[in-house]
């Protein structure tokens, strides 16, 4: 399972919403709302994000063992 959560945090640190990463990054609404759900979300977003936000895949996703 993959968590966004250190989007979450990233978006914190730079003071910006993810309704604003949204508008900025051009996509809908029930993408932004697959980060809450932790739910697959399609790699060009990711890249989308990356770009937007200076960082790496790694500073916004994180793989999570279920198992432990």
């Amino acid at each position: 399972m993959f968590s966004y959560q250190p989007l979450n945090i990233l978006l914190a640190e730079k003071n910006m919403s993810k309704t604003q990463l949204m508008k900025e990054i051009k996509v809908s609404s029930a993408t932004i709302a697959k980060f809450k759900k932790n739910e697959t979300v399609n790699m060009e977003v990711l890249g989308k994000i990356c770009k937007k936000l200076d960082c790496k895949i790694d500073d916004i996703v994180k793989y999570v063992n279920e198992q432990e």
